[in-house]
């Protein structure tokens, strides 16, 4: 990164106001969370797929001393699909902006301060052997593939969504035209119930598309026919991007959410003849 990509905004569960600064980071760093209004005990949170410890209602890391930071799958998504990967991520609470509910905002703060190229050079996850992890009817695989692809499928019994498959080629530039601005989804008898047990505090029309029965509830409708399976495909990069470095193959995701994702991303560390570490040259690493 140039120099610091500063923002502010509402936890979607705590409903608390954080700011948030994604500051440049040495090579080798990659992205390591700060909760700088944390002063007893370490603060830091390096990413990493053994720091999820929670993935119910989005993707929640901590460190040895309990210090967390939840929802955080939106800003990682934006972060890799901009090539980023070394940044500082402070922040003031405990739950980062939820800000629309999509990445976009994500993705055009960091465009603006824009990234530099670092001496080291860029690592990928090549993926040279298919895992799997399955749950029932859910499915989440990654394949080989000399790119980074992205299929995901969805039913609902609500008519709002039904079902729904995406199946892209993704990059930084595919990230943008498609799947950025698609938005989180919720159910108002969801939303209601989770108000009662004192989360969704946040959550409004204004970051999420709130669906009841067969409608969609918000007065301006829906950004794309498709934003349901969009969305999903957008969370899944950011939950494979704890992983620490961009992957090279194919994610296909079948009914599945964080906890499935996470449990992939788990599956393939503990299977390390299932992948490998490699660098495309002359691709170098990008700090904020």
């Amino acid at each position: 990164m140039q120099g610091p990509a500063i923002f502010a905004g509402v936890g979607v569960h705590t409903g608390a106001h954080t700011r948030v600064s994604v500051r440049p980071a040495p090579a080798d760093t990659g992205i390591v969370f700060v909760r700088v209004d944390v002063a007893d005990r370490d603060n830091r949170i390096p990413v990493s797929g053994e720091a999820v410890v929670k993935t119910q209602l989005g993707t929640v890391i901590a460190n040895a001393e309990g210090v967390s930071v939840s929802t955080i799958e939106h800003l990682m998504a934006a972060l890799v699909m901009s090539g980023v990967d070394n940044a500082v991520v402070e922040l003031d609470g405990p739950e980062m902006p939820i800000m629309d509910g999509s990445a976009l905002p994500f993705v055009q703060i960091l465009d603006r301060v824009g990234v530099r190229q670092q001496e080291a050079p860029r690592r990928y996850i090549e993926i040279v052997d298919t895992i799997e992890v399955t749950d029932g009817d859910k499915r989440a695989t990654l394949r080989p593939s000399d790119r980074f692809e992205v299929a995901f499928e969805i039913a609902f019994g609500s008519a709002a969504i039904g079902r729904q498959a995406v199946d892209l080629v993704m990059d930084g530039q595919a990230f943008r035209d498609e799947l950025a601005d698609c938005r989180t989804f919720g159910f108002l008898h969801e939303v209601e119930y989770l108000r009662s047990i004192g989360l969704a505090r946040g959550g409004s029309m204004e970051n999420a598309v709130v669906i009841e029965g067969d409608r969609i509830l918000n007065p301006e409708g829906l950004r794309r026919p498709d934003e349901f399976v969009r969305h999903k495909a957008l969370d899944a990069i950011g939950d494979l991007y704890v992983l620490g470095a961009p992957i090279l193959g194919r994610f296909e995701g079948v009914l599945a959410g964080h906890g499935i994702n996470n449990e992939l991303v788990r599956a393939l560390l503990a299977n390390p003849g299932s992948w490998r570490l490699r660098t495309l040259v002359p691709d170098l690493a990008q700090a904020v």
